[in-house]
């Protein structure tokens, strides 16, 4: 929570700022959110726990009112603490993450109600670079290397022109390295081939990426 109140802080400098001075505070939606992955996660046939990764955010006309002029930017700052918490916790997602947020007439200012689902998707996961920048994995490989060409360019000396692949396998993604010179290290150890799992740092020279599973 420490995170996202240090964003949302950026994320509300100057006319945004006044929506916070009293009724619903995102924070607080926040709290009820981790709340409610918890209370609503699931377990997989394979003993895993299971987060819902479908989120809706019903507020009252009023709060809805607030938030609109930056509902998308908060609804994604939403979905990052779904993901954090669910890191922490060693929960898993079946589908990408993603937080609606909603007009409830019924409700009155200060109110929140928040459902939580789990809906199957496919395959999902994503690259996020240094500057939190993400990269969605899909059905086909992601090449990362020195050489323009590649999906992620690493802007590295002892990056290789082709260095490493991100390729689907099974129900994730399986990491590769390409013959490289320098070697590629997940978690800071040197692979040859490896399953990610959330929350992995992959390091190609200097340069530091981490995979996440939503």
């Amino acid at each position: 929570m420490k995170g996202f109140e240090q964003r949302l802080e950026r994320l509300v400098e100057g006319s945004f700022g006044k929506a916070f001075r009293s009724g619903l505070e995102p924070v607080e939606i926040g709290r009820r959110l981790t709340r409610t992955i918890d209370a609503e996660r699931s377990v997989g046939v394979d003993g895993k726990p299971i987060a819902p990764n479908n989120i809706g955010i019903y507020l009252s006309p009023t709060d809805f009112e607030r938030f609109e002029p930056f509902a998308t930017a908060l609804a994604r700052e939403l979905a990052e603490i779904v993901r954090e918490h669910a890191r922490e916790e060693h929960y898993h997602f079946l589908g990408s993450v993603t937080v609606t947020l909603v007009i409830d007439d019924e409700l009155r200012p200060g109110e929140c109600d928040i459902t939580a689902a789990i809906n199957e998707g496919q395959r999902v996961g994503s690259i996020v670079l240094s500057d939190g920048q993400r990269v969605l994995l899909g059905e086909k490989p992601l090449t990362l290397g020195r050489m323009a060409g590649n999906d992620i360019v690493v802007a590295d000396s002892h990056a290789s022109r082709q260095h490493a692949e991100v390729r689907p396998a099974g129900n994730g993604f399986l990491l590769v390295d390409l013959n490289s010179t320098n070697g590629t290290e997940l978690n800071g150890a040197p692979i040859g081939e490896s399953m990610l799992a959330d929350g992995d740092e992959i390091s190609i020279g200097d340069v530091v990426m981490n995979f996440e599973a939503s």
